[in-house]
């Protein structure tokens, strides 16, 4: 039975993450209010407290800072059945039950962001900041159509990274940085029962732990241009908790536990170089392009007291891009906007419905205004347009027994999502 156990845990943990609507992926790139203003267009070669995320070099020369902010984030998006299958022991196959269409699965949430930096002895500085890169929570009906992909799937994630930067001359700053990232995960999913007409069983993950990853950059700083690259490590993120199965009738009653379990994947590297050109006293033109290393998340280990399982992702590295300007208006209020293209890692065939992702338009304004000595407001705007998606997923449910029991889901997603923010910078 602990086998058969097991097997029920690979069909409740042959989840993928699920994917915000404002970045492909599951990653988040809400971490500055200027960056959001302009579709993260110039972020890696902006100074400043407000850029640590992008670029530990960012605050070499920017002084005593202190910022926080707020990311809101609103998604209005549908997931339908197209067709979807369940063929159950002995070769009968039935159009999978329930609920036809998932209305706005992607809740909506707020991302925070806080940092801080002080200049040590001349050349050097240190920095501390905290982020949310992989933060969400996506909710669909016990009886929808995509109840054997997902159910509930909430992650979050808080990124504590510790700064060094250095002034090395006079056009070129340097840093690097530590991170502690502290994960934490709910998954759930309902498990079918060997037979049309019983109810459905269900399948739960809980965990959470700390891992390390590290950050280093550079940006360098010429008459009217800047050019800063930088790279983030991948993190392999181990959870420890439980896995709860429950609900399964018949041959797979004995299947029903709650385990003590560990569950790991690894989040992608990113690899960032832009630059902003001050074209004239008022106008800076930005620029900027990432390689995010997703064939990290190749799989999700699960290992309990049965046999470890490994479910395959699949995913596939990316590259975004984005244009952007800033314009300072007067002394004390600049605007600014851009657009980013960015791809999905998912593939097109084992897309699941936790992962109903999709190639996106980003389109961002924004604007940045002194209230007074040393005190700015940052305000922006984010219009997400994603192209339609389909689901495209099949799952064994105890492979290799008598009662092995084959989903075959399709549908497909459309949406459209928007960010709002708010942030404070202080000088001191």
């Amino acid at each position: 039975m602990k086998q058969m156990a097991a097997l029920a845990l690979a069909g409740a943990t042959g989840l993928a993450l699920a994917a915000p609507a404002h970045a492909a992926g599951f990653y988040l790139q809400e971490q500055g209010v200027r960056g959001t203003g302009r579709a993260y267009s110039g972020e890696v070669a902006d100074q400043g407290v407000e850029s640590l995320w992008w670029n530990p070099a960012a605050i070499a020369s920017s002084g005593r800072e202190a910022y926080v902010a707020a990311n809101a984030v609103f998604v209005d998006g549908t997931v339908t059945n197209r067709g979807s299958t369940i063929t159950y022991p002995g070769g009968v196959t039935l159009p999978v039950g329930g609920e036809a269409a998932g209305f706005n699965p992607i809740q909506k949430g707020v991302v925070p962001n806080f940092a801080i930096a002080v200049p040590v002895a001349g050349r050097f500085a240190v920095g501390l900041s905290l982020a949310a890169p992989f933060d969400f929570t996506t909710i669909y009906r016990p009886n929808a159509w995509a109840r054997y992909d997902a159910l509930k799937s909430r992650l979050n994630t808080g990124d504590l990274q510790l700064t060094g930067a250095m002034k090395v001359t006079d056009w070129l700053d340097v840093g690097v940085a530590a991170d502690a990232e502290y994960t934490d995960a709910n998954l759930t999913n309902a498990l079918p029962n060997p037979a049309p007409g019983l109810p459905d069983g269900m399948s739960q993950l809980r965990g959470h732990g700390w891992n390390w990853g590290w950050t280093a950059g550079a940006q360098a700083h010429f008459d009217r241009l800047t050019v800063g690259a930088s790279y983030r490590s991948a993190i392999t993120h181990d959870l420890n908790g439980r896995v709860v199965v429950s609900g399964l009738l018949g041959p797979l009653a004995g299947a029903n536990a709650n385990l003590p379990g560990r569950a790991s994947f690894t989040t992608p590297w990113i690899a960032t170089l832009g630059a902003r050109w001050r074209l004239t006293d008022q106008l800076t033109l930005d620029a900027q392009a990432q390689r995010l290393g997703w064939s990290e998340f190749d799989a999700i280990r699960v290992t309990t007291a049965g046999p470890a399982q490994t479910i395959v992702q699949g995913y596939r590295d990316t590259t975004s891009g984005g244009v952007g300007f800033d314009y300072a208006a007067n002394p004390s209020l600049t605007l600014r906007a851009g657009v980013q293209y960015d791809p999905t890692p998912t593939p097109a065939v084992g897309r699941t419905a936790r992962v109903p992702d999709g190639d996106r338009w980003l389109f961002g304004v924004g604007a940045t205004a002194q209230v007074r000595r040393g005190l700015m407001v940052d305000a922006a705007l984010t219009y997400i347009n994603f192209k339609d998606s389909t689901v495209n997923h099949d799952t064994t449910f105890y492979g290799g027994t008598p009662v092995a029991t084959t989903t075959q889901l399709r549908g497909v997603v459309k949406g459209e999502g928007y960010v709002l923010a708010l942030g404070l910078r202080k000088a001191f």
